[in-house]
């Protein structure tokens, strides 16, 4: 009982920080149709310096850490990316009303990772005074990558097989639907977007180099990844340490305002594809979260991981990318229905991982330390 009540009593000193607070405040201004508005410009600026600012400080530790410590972490990192792809394939895509490339699609979205959320967290832990490995913002990459990956593939792979059912005569053309890359022309024919040679049986293969590219050109990854290099490569603590250091923290704040307001506004796309979205983007994160801190736990028991390093890979794993992963779902998977799988990540995942998710993490790793 004295554990539940310490972690009850975080939680909701948790609820109080200002960077959640900005959070709320920008939902409450968008329900209020109020007028305030971010110019893009500034949002974009905004989570580019975020991203530079953990990058630096995670190539900093990088450059100083023993990085046999971070294999099993970054193991880890990647084994949930995949598995929150095949949990979604197997749980929403068999609700009702849900097409399974949506649904995949989706699973892919709450696989990668947020930079923003990232952010938040490693603030609010720094706020907290939890300590954490500097290098942990570093299993970025390694969860958003294969996750992206893995649900191109799903994808591509389910409707290959969709495709050949047709072409074999199993299934009518009228219950087919619509292929990777594939539209119907006017004479009612599916025709395929991916070349195929002639003759061939429809099993067009995935080139996993093509995604894992695009991957690494978003602008987020883009971002954590110059950074990461900086910091490892070269000597930034002073420009580091005297300018984006204490910028960090105001900047988040802005952000979260932002985000609060585009959650507000994304909910009418939300209401477009269904309850059974909403439901699994409000437990996804929690459950994603959990599956992270359980495995982070095992690292933090063998390794000497921190409780702070746990809690990140929580949080990246309760995230859902909201700057690189939409642009590459929409050319991997084209057919997917972008309001599915970004209105539930913007309209409830992303609250429910900033709002609850983070501080539920970070309440039980500080009731874990006091015990």
């Amino acid at each position: 009982m004295d554990f539940l009540s310490d972690f009850l009593t975080l939680f909701l000193g948790k609820l109080q920080s200002p960077t959640l607070g900005f959070l709320i405040g920008g939902m409450v201004v968008a329900a209020v149709n109020s007028r305030l508005q971010i110019p893009d410009p500034v949002y974009k600026f905004i989570v580019f310096m975020l991203l530079i600012k953990v990058g630096l400080s995670g190539g900093i530790a990088i450059r100083n850490a023993n990085l046999l410590e971070m294999i099993l972490p970054a193991a880890f990192a990647v084994i949930i990316g995949i598995l929150i792809v095949f949990i979604g394939r197997y749980t929403l895509a068999k609700l009702p009303n849900v097409k399974t490339v949506d649904a995949i699609a989706t699973a892919g979205l709450f696989g990668a990772v947020s930079g923003s959320t990232l952010a938040a967290a490693l603030t609010l832990l720094e706020t907290e005074g939890v300590e954490y490995e500097a290098w942990a913002a570093a299993l970025y990459p390694f969860m958003d990558i294969p996750a992206l990956v893995t649900a191109i593939v799903l994808a591509s792979i389910y409707t290959n097989k969709q495709r050949d059912k047709y072409l074999k005569g199993e299934e009518s053309l009228s219950k087919q639907p619509v292929t990777v890359g594939s539209y119907t022309n006017d004479q009612g024919i599916i025709a395929s977007g991916y070349p195929r040679k002639q003759g061939g049986s429809g099993n067009n293969r995935v080139k996993i180099w093509p995604i894992v590219k695009e991957s690494l050109q978003g602008s987020a990854l883009s971002a954590l990844l110059l950074g990461l290099a900086l910091g490892l490569l070269t000597r930034p603590e002073s420009v580091y340490e005297s300018f984006f250091d204490p910028l960090f923290r105001g900047l988040l704040s802005i952000l979260m305002l932002v985000m609060g307001m585009e959650a507000t506004a994304r909910l009418n796309e939300l209401r477009k594809v269904g309850q059974w979205y909403a439901l699994y983007a409000f437990v996804a994160p929690l459950l994603h979260g959990f599956i992270a801190f359980g495995l982070g736990m095992i690292a933090h028991w063998l390794t000497g991981f921190t409780l702070g390093g746990v809690v990140i890979l929580a949080v990246i794993a309760a995230s859902s990318s909201d700057i690189s992963g939409p642009p590459t779902l929409r050319a991997g998977i084209p057919s997917a229905n972008p309001s599915a799988y970004i209105g539930a990540s913007t309209a409830v995942g992303t609250p429910v991982a900033l709002a609850l998710g983070i501080p539920i993490f970070i309440g039980l790793a500080q009731a874990l330390a006091g015990g």
